[in-house]
């Protein structure tokens, strides 16, 4: 890989699997080991899930949430999908000279505000303040610690043919909610981030649901990038019903009007779930008892599993592969 990063590298899509697959798991780790949302230890019980994350959203504050409450409604989130309990969090902020201490209080007791709802500690901190104009405001990174839950944990091998695939709400609304916020497009809309921790909803799901296969967080890159990564990771073949996709009508709008498609937008407050066809009405009825849940839909389906494809069934019946996303969408909206 030659020349140097550009802003498209951080919006979860192609070019940022291959900055992880041909510099960072080529040096840390294996580059054939399926990516997760948390790395899952083997040791004696209870395991563990660690995730770590970094924040740098822009603007800091949108309509729905701040940066402070999206560090920890995502590390919890990372955490969750994976199976673990999220227990404790670190958090260390780097801060910019000039940075006006009423905002950073906002953040902090929204942080805690997030903390307390999803039943998680903050553990441990650092701070760093650095010259002016050195970083955007501030930055934020986390890492979760979370204890798997031995007997309810999903079980992606197990993915067979007729398996269903369900969304727990509308997509594309965070993604949305940054693009309102930063006024650069002259777009106005009433759309909210969905930005929430799941843990509580999905923890429920795992203790009442069986055969969950697997859980994602699809927010960089959206719904589309993380199905992709599922089917090539797993070598499942996924068929979507472009229908069946909950998408508000603002966001769709928002997305015609700037040529942006909505499965490519990021989620900070959703989560993908492959389940067994069995498990699907009990599953749609656990999610569907919270707030987070409400409209929990399926949206496709495990065709195959030999090629490792993600495809579309359009609204004109037609079908169109899927890939990742490519190239920059949105930067900064994590």
């Amino acid at each position: 890989m030659n020349g140097r990063i550009t802003l498209a590298h951080g919006d979860g899509g192609e070019l940022s699997h291959r900055l992880i697959q041909e510099i960072f798991l080529t040096a840390f780790g294996s580059s054939s080991a399926p990516l997760m949302d948390a790395s899952i230890q083997s040791m004696s019980a209870p395991r563990l899930a660690m995730t770590t994350d970094s924040f740098v959203v822009k603007p800091i504050f949108f309509p729905g949430g701040n940066i402070g409450k999206l560090s920890i409604a995502g590390t919890v989130n990372d955490l969750i999908v994976s199976g673990a309990k999220p227990l404790y969090l670190t958090c260390g902020f780097i801060i910019e000279e000039g940075f006006p201490l009423q905002d950073l209080k906002i953040i902090v007791q929204s942080m805690a505000e997030e903390a307390a709802k999803s039943q998680v500690s903050i553990i441990a901190g650092d701070t760093k303040v650095v010259e002016r104009g050195s970083c955007d405001g501030i930055f934020i990174n986390t890492t979760g610690i979370g204890a798997i839950y031995e007997h309810q944990h999903p079980m992606p091998d197990g993915m067979k043919e007729g398996d269903s695939v369900i969304v727990t709400g509308s997509i594309g609304d965070h993604g949305v909610a940054i693009l309102t916020a930063r006024n650069e497009l002259g777009l106005r809309t009433e759309v909210l981030s969905d930005c929430a921790s799941l843990n509580g909803m999905l923890e429920e799901a795992l203790g009442n649901t069986k055969n969950i296969r697997i859980m994602r967080d699809p927010t960089r890159g959206g719904l589309a990038t993380s199905l992709v990564e599922i089917c090539e990771d797993f070598k499942v073949t996924i068929e979507l019903d472009e229908e069946q996709i909950p998408v508000r009508p603002e966001v769709q709008g928002a997305c015609e009007l700037l040529g942006l498609e909505p499965i490519y937008l990021a989620n900070e407050g959703k989560a993908l779930i492959i389940v067994g066809k069995e498990e699907e009405a009990k599953l749609l009825e656990v999610l569907r008892r919270h707030p987070e849940g409400a409209n929990a839909t399926v949206i496709g389906r495990v065709t195959g599993t030999q090629k490792g494809q993600l495809q579309l069934r359009t609204v004109f019946g037609s079908s169109r592969r899927l890939n990742r996303l490519s190239g920059m969408l949105l930067p900064r909206i994590c």
